[in-house]
């Protein structure tokens, strides 16, 4: 598909496009909605970068700087798995205080702790801040992860690639072709990751059209890609000022449009933690088979205005499945079903 047949995806009828999605949806995944039950972490918001749309890291209009101990975040993964909890996912800020054997301390601390949980950690943005910070090759960071017990990458970091609006919205962060070049080398390893893309802010539809093309193409290549998961931007906190936000019809095509490329990936996650549950379960209808998971605890969205903090438990999420017409599937990370 090229560029600018992809774009005019955008020009059809919100229920032809969603027709369109659906049936790839249905073809690779049935009438299957998947769901994990996860606990994310996020150990600090200190963070080097400087990123406009962010209202997690500490800045003017979130002056609440922390950082937890190796041994908080331990009990935090015990007590998580202790419930019933197969993932935990733990991003962070770029944070300088805190030295490199933090982060590795902190993953192997615990894996050993809680060995079989499955420890979802480190996004491609944090890898190049570590190399960049402690002069290390992107190889030698992941390597420590392996080492360590990470079991897969999250998808963050992304955001748009975009080089000019990089520069823009994230500036110092992680360049574009980096976070390919570092998802590349961990599907190299035989290690699996995601990808995500934030739209909503100040992008436009060609941009999120190169943007999915990108990882399709790195898809093409190394086939390592769990899932895509379109992140809603947030408006609260942050520098962006975007007045107006996304109307649904816009957020539902665009989530169609990522099905319809992204064919040669299972999964795109209609994550509810952004979009709120009912929008969610709609773009179950346009392309979506995930809603992400019950975590418990959600930091980073949540600090931009998100109604999330607090997680969902699994028995509504699957009622809630249910209601919608479809199949509640318990999943683990690597999209093994569960139970």
């Amino acid at each position: 598909m090229t560029h600018s047949e992809a774009l005019k995806l955008y020009d059809l009828e919100l229920l032809e496009i969603g027709k369109q999605a659906d049936t790839i949806r249905r073809r690779i995944n049935g009438d299957r909605v998947f769901y994990n039950r996860n606990r994310h972490i996020n150990p600090t918001n200190i963070c080097a970068d400087h990123c406009r749309f962010c209202g997690f890291s500490v800045h003017r209009k979130n002056p609440n700087p922390y950082t937890m101990s190796i041994d908080d975040v331990v009990s935090t993964a015990v007590a998580a798995y202790d419930r019933g909890a197969k993932e935990v996912h733990i991003v962070s800020a770029h944070n300088r205080e805190v030295g490199l054997n933090w982060y590795f301390d902190l993953f192997r601390a615990v894996k050993t702790a809680v060995p079989n949980i499955h420890l979802k950690a480190m996004t491609a943005a944090e890898v190049d801040f570590l190399s960049r910070e402690y002069h290390l090759t992107y190889d030698q960071v992941l390597d420590k992860m392996i080492e360590v017990g990470v079991d897969s990458m999250p998808g963050g970091g992304a955001e748009i690639f975009d080089e000019k609006l990089r520069e823009k919205i994230c500036g110092g962060k992680v360049k574009s072709a980096d976070w390919l070049k570092i998802h590349e080398l961990w599907h190299s390893r035989g290690r699996k990751s995601n990808a995500s893309m934030l739209f909503g802010h100040i992008e436009t539809r060609e941009q999120r059209v190169d943007h999915l093309l990108r990882i399709r193409n790195l898809q093409e290549k190394t086939g390592g890609f769990n899932a895509l998961i379109p992140l809603l931007y947030q408006r609260e906190n942050n520098f962006l000022d975007v007045a107006t936000p996304l109307d649904s019809e816009e957020i539902l095509k665009t989530i169609a449009v990522s099905r319809i490329i992204l064919d040669n990936i299972a999964h795109i996650k209609a994550y509810w933690v952004g979009l709120t549950v009912n929008l969610a379960l709609v773009a179950q209808e346009f392309g979506a088979d995930d809603l992400d998971g019950t975590i418990e605890k959600e930091s980073i969205t949540s600090a931009a205005g998100a109604d999330s903090k607090f997680g969902i438990d699994r028995q509504t999420m699957i009622d809630l499945i249910k209601n919608a017409g479809f199949k509640p599937i318990e999943r683990d990370s690597l999209y093994n079903e569960v139970g």
